[in-house]
């Protein structure tokens, strides 16, 4: 009961725990934090707690390695399409929450939405203004050496979309093939936006994962993130939270394909069985040469082929080249399943 509680208490105006005393919506609002006598930045009660900014996530140590993977091909793949020595360095992989993101995004910049195949969902590549026109100045025969111009007051314009979703999709690419050795991915550009507004593939308290990278480009260059929503990675979620030692990711596929190719050049020996019988010891110390055992078995019907004691499935006995062979009567792995 309110009357036997302590009167003492937060100083809130129109809400008192004194005897007597009820609610009223100024008290209300108090605890909700939605007080008009305050600001607007001001926020208390639970809507405080509510719009707090403190993100609790996990640490994503996978995605660090495919990161950093793909800063190699990446600089390859740059490299190949702009003939210019180019630089790729990974800034930084954090969490924030989508709207927050898009609303710290500093325009003008080209916003790539980005479709998953296999995960069903989206992703999306932002490219800051320095690197657009960076990549701009390289692919239309600019000179090294000199900063790329940064043109204000138009959007822009067809040829420069064209150009710069080249190379996202450039960047997709050596994201998929990154993301190989933990699940096979496709990731393809779907199209590019100017504003945050028309890239809204997650809801602005939707955590996401975002990954920050540099590219220099002789004197010029600039940053681009891709940004995947919490939502996109959780089919590999698992994946993704294991911890990784060594140097290689996954799979060593150069070992696997000479494991392959030993494994079919490996000589192995098979035994048809003729037939059984059971003999008693003294009929078995008893044989001498010449004489015949009777197997119950006649030249029509199916032998059992083994390795090393394992069935492996059954054959016809016949003759081929002048020599004794057998003709597989079924598969060997649905012969070594029965």
């Amino acid at each position: 009961m309110i009357d036997d509680m302590d009167a003492s208490g937060p100083d809130l105006p129109g809400f008192s725990l004194g005897s007597g005393d009820t609610f009223d919506q100024a008290g209300i609002d108090a605890i909700f934090g939605f007080s008009s006598q305050e600001s607007p930045q001001v926020r208390k009660g639970l809507r405080a707690l509510l719009d707090a900014n403190v993100i609790s996530h996990e640490r994503l140590p996978m995605l660090e390695v495919v990161c950093e993977r793909m800063v190699r091909t990446f600089a390859t793949s740059m490299r190949n399409l702009t003939s210019d020595a180019i630089d790729v360095h990974m800034e930084e992989v954090t969490s924030t929450r989508f709207g927050d993101f898009m609303n710290r995004l500093p325009l003008p910049a080209m916003i790539g939405v980005f479709h998953v195949k296999e995960w069903d969902n989206y992703g999306v590549v932002t490219v800051n203004s320095s690197l657009i026109y960076a990549v701009v100045d390289a692919l239309l025969g600019g000179r090294k050496g000199n900063g790329a111009v940064r043109i204000d007051g138009r959007a822009f314009t067809a040829i420069e979309t064209m150009l710069v979703s080249k190379m996202i999709q450039l960047a997709l690419d050596d994201f998929s093939a990154s993301f190989e050795a933990i699940e096979p991915v496709t990731m393809k550009l779907e199209r590019v936006e100017a504003s945050p507004r028309f890239a809204a593939i997650a809801g602005p308290s939707n955590l996401t994962a975002v990954a920050t990278f540099r590219v220099d480009m002789e004197g010029r260059g600039g940053k681009f993130n891709v940004l995947l929503p919490y939502a996109t990675i959780e089919p590999v979620r698992d994946k993704l939270l294991q911890r990784f030692v060594g140097e290689k990711l996954g799979r060593d596929r150069m070992w696997e394909m000479h494991m392959e190719s030993e494994i079919r050049q490996t000589e192995i020996c098979l035994d048809v069985v003729l037939g059984e019988t059971a003999v008693r010891v003294q009929d078995y110390v008893a044989l001498k040469v010449g004489q015949t055992i009777s197997l119950h078995t006649s030249p029509d019907d199916p032998l059992e082929v083994t390795c090393g004691g394992v069935t492996l499935g059954t054959a016809q006995i016949g003759r081929r080249s002048g020599r004794v062979a057998i003709q597989m009567l079924n598969d060997i792995g649905k012969g070594a399943s029965q």
